[in-house]
């Protein structure tokens, strides 16, 4: 099996590093519509530079490496004092999706940072790929949805209606780690983070549930 490591961004790497990301999350919304001027923030990228470079200059940035050889790369935001830590991005190239190359990674980020109590991240509505692998892979539940009706109120870029295409929005994701839940607790917490996620999806799957 392929070798998965992170490695530091190089500022040498940094403008590659961004063209990447934008290309894998332009291929991800291909995938979903066939096309992307509805879900682009600027220049017809589904994530500005403005943003990466945001996400670069903030957090900490790696590299995701296959037995050495540069195949995608993530953004976290550490908070020392409370462990509640943030993934920002993770992208992986079109080339070796469904391949483990993201869940090793995800495996590799958490064993980087094994203080962490809680982890969060979000992803657009219609991300069904991200959706299924951070639920189903990664252990990640749905813990919220961002819309036109409900803003999130800690993004200066979304934090407003008009933010929001009608019918839009992102998905609120956490990972509480097993070593902050008592072990008596944790089939409990796993039956009410799976129903509230079926709560939050049923909407979308009516929506695109057959006619019977």
């Amino acid at each position: 099996m392929a070798n998965i490591t992170l490695t530091k961004l190089t500022d040498n790497d940094r403008e590659q590093f961004i063209l990447d990301n934008q290309r894998a999350f332009k291929f991800g919304a291909m995938e979903e519509f066939g096309r992307r001027d509805d879900h682009c923030e600027e220049d017809g990228e589904i994530i500005s530079r403005k943003t990466i470079e945001h996400g670069i200059d903030t957090g900490a940035a790696y590299r995701i490496r296959e037995d050495g050889r540069i195949v995608g790369g993530a953004v976290l935001t550490i908070n020392e004092e409370t462990q509640h830590n943030h993934l920002d991005l993770l992208f992986v190239n079109p080339s070796v999706h469904s391949k483990g190359v993201g869940t090793a990674a995800w495996k590799e980020i958490e064993r980087l940072y094994p203080e962490t109590k809680v982890w969060e991240t979000c992803t657009p509505y219609f991300e069904e790929r991200n959706i299924h692998f951070y639920v189903n892979k990664c252990g990640f539940h749905i813990v919220e949805f961002f819309n036109r009706k409900h803003p999130d109120p800690h993004d200066s870029e979304t934090g407003e209606e008009e933010a929001y295409e009608e019918g839009g929005g992102m998905f609120r994701f956490e990972k509480v780690m097993d070593h902050q839940i008592p072990a008596e607790k944790q089939s409990e917490y796993a039956s009410f983070s799976l129903e509230t996620e079926r709560l939050m999806l049923r909407p979308f799957r009516e929506e695109v549930a057959p006619d019977v």
